[in-house]
């Protein structure tokens, strides 16, 4: 023991300690150096990509809050017991049957209005009795024979969104009923994450937003208005493109990445701020274990070179407890990466899940598409019944009032066959004339053929054309492509329509127009492309005729001619090769 007031003197390392320690420090420099470039680069990337995946998980659940629920005005406007309460003036039970609707499609809430905007039932009864006269989603349903959206801002700033439709007893307007969107539930679900969300309409002002005080502004004035204490202002100071000076906002932490994504409605657009935080806390964590590797060896060649020293103990005993510490940072970095994929599995079932719900919107929208063309037909039907039976050709008349119940009969089979349309075909299978098939698609379309003067050509053989299918369903395709046709031929002079069916390896029904062609061959088929105005097609026809099709065993194609216009083929296994096959 040293007497009191001397000076203790430390031992001094031999050479080849110092030339050791010096060596290891500098190859563990040049090692966390390379490493920091290296982990900050692949943990931005990997940040970048669950930025990107959250954003359209977000983008993809608003529009299919938005698809799911533009169907429920078509259909509630069809509501017998809602149109009989309005001719009779009788509304005791319709807010009842309104309150059991909005349970089953969760929509935030339902109004029905007479016309002169009067609330007579709604889901929120404090709502009965009020007037809405003069307010958009009421006087542009008036105005319109179409669902119509609209969107405005209520008393408390935030942003009601709405679908409305005018409810018509045959041709008598009755009054209009309202479904509102539940968007307020999306800044409650996105307050709960770590990133800065907004919602843009088509004139970049802010309508969903998880800071409250940007809506109703354009995005660059609500960040301009922010206050300077904020921490999210101070994060955006630096938010900018990856470029050299981003190593500096990781050191802080502050850094932001702003990131753009387009809702496809309206020209909505979404923009995220993510923080780059957890980049940096995950790379210390990575350079902690490599320093602490390090400090392993050195420890490890103190003790072989000294451990007869009292000073070389002490000093093992202090790297001891720097490595325990090292040790509880590093199980916090262990438990914070878990938490972490955690959140990402998460996000994945969410997304998952918002897949399933566009699906629905897709086959709500299909239905509606479907049943348009028996409509279309019945109203010609009806309309030269009323013709013969002015000039008291009865006979006739009850012709076309068959073809009218035969048409309702096929709507009934339409929906019932949309109703199973995710599952594989099969089960109605039997064998099919394609001539047939083909006959009674052309008798529906007949009044139209004749309405828009075309020139119709057909070439069949004349033994019959025998195929594996479900005749209401290749009908479908084959009315839908004609359909499309006539639409290709809108303008055109000399409309010419060109039938040919050809039996061979393959049984192959060609439909050829003399229209304006294709423009975009490889996305004709994708579901909701149109090259139609807006309110003339939803782009589903071709996407459900492929898939019918397909589930048929055979291919829908698509090419110009050679001549001009365009020119589709249905190319389908002849009778004998499937019951060969199956044998």
């Amino acid at each position: 023991m040293l007497a009191e007031g001397s000076e203790r003197v430390l031992p001094r390392l031999p050479m080849q300690a110092r030339v050791i320690v010096v060596s290891t420090v500098m190859v563990a420099i040049a090692v966390v150096y390379v490493a920091n470039g290296y982990l900050t680069e692949k943990f931005v990337e990997t940040t970048r990509t669950r930025a990107e995946l959250r954003q359209s998980l977000y983008a993809g659940a608003i529009l299919s809050e938005l698809q799911r629920n533009s169907v429920v005005p078509l259909l509630l406007a069809r509501d017998q017991t809602l149109i009989s309460a309005l001719n009779a003036r009788d509304f005791s039970a319709s807010s009842q049957r309104l309150i059991s609707y909005v349970d089953e499609i969760g929509a935030a809430s339902i109004r029905l209005l007479d016309m002169e905007g009067r609330t007579v039932a709604a889901t929120d009864r404090t709502q009965l009795g009020s007037l809405h006269a003069e307010t958009p989603f009421f006087t542009e349903a008036i105005d319109r024979t179409d669902t119509v959206f609209t969107l405005a801002p209520d008393a408390t700033g935030a942003y009601e969104a709405s679908w409305s439709r005018l409810v018509r007893n045959g041709a008598e307007p009755l009054g209009v009923i309202q479904v509102r969107i539940d968007l307020a539930q999306f800044e409650s679900r996105w307050r709960g994450t770590t990133a800065a969300v907004a919602v843009t309409d088509a004139a970049g002002n802010v309508i969903l937003s998880t800071e409250p005080r940007w809506r109703g502004k354009p995005l660059d004035e609500a960040l301009q208005a922010m206050s300077v204490p904020t921490a999210l202002e101070r994060a955006l100071a630096t938010t900018g493109a990856f470029g050299p000076d981003l190593e500096e906002r990781f050191v802080t932490g502050a850094a932001l990445m702003q990131m753009e994504a387009r809702v496809p409605f309206r020209g909505w657009r979404l923009v995220s701020f993510t923080s780059y935080e957890s980049v940096r806390e995950r790379v210390n964590g990575v350079l902690a274990l490599i320093l602490m590797g390090f400090a392993l060896l050195l420890a490890l060649g103190f003790y072989l070179l000294n451990r007869r020293s009292t000073l070389r103990s002490l000093l093992f005993q202090r790297e001891s407890v720097a490595l325990r510490r090292l040790n509880d940072r590093l199980s916090r970095e262990i438990a914070e990466r878990k938490r972490v994929q955690e959140e990402l599995k998460e996000t994945e079932l969410s997304l998952a899940q918002s897949s399933k719900l566009a699906a629905l919107g897709e086959m709500s929208a299909a239905v509606s598409h479907e049943l348009n063309q028996p409509l279309a037909a019945m109203k010609t039907y009806l309309a030269g019944a009323r013709l013969l039976l002015e000039r008291r050709r009865a006979d006739e008349a009850l012709s076309s009032f068959q073809r009218i119940n035969d048409l309702i009969d096929r709507m009934g089979a339409i929906t019932r066959q949309l109703k199973s349309y995710a599952r594989k075909g099969g089960e109605a299978f039997e064998d099919v004339d394609v001539r047939d098939a083909l006959s009674a698609a052309l008798t529906l379309m007949e009044p139209q053929l004749r309405q828009e003067k075309v020139r119709l050509t057909q070439a069949l053989p004349d033994v019959p054309v025998r195929v594996l299918a479900d005749r209401l369903r290749l009908e479908q395709v084959i009315i839908n492509l004609v359909r499309n046709a006539l639409d290709a031929m809108n303008g055109v002079e000399d409309p010419e329509l060109d039938l040919l069916v050809t039996m061979g390896d393959e049984v192959v029904i060609a439909v050829r127009d003399n229209g304006h062609g294709i423009d975009n061959p490889e996305h004709l088929f994708e579901p909701f492309y149109t090259t139609k105005k807006p309110g003339e097609g939803v782009g589903l026809g071709l996407a459900i005729s492929s898939g019918i099709v397909a589930d048929l065993g055979g291919r829908l194609t698509a090419r110009n001619g050679q001549t001009g216009g365009a020119v589709f083929e249905i190319r389908l296994p002849p009778l004998e090769t499937k019951q060969t096959a199956a044998e």
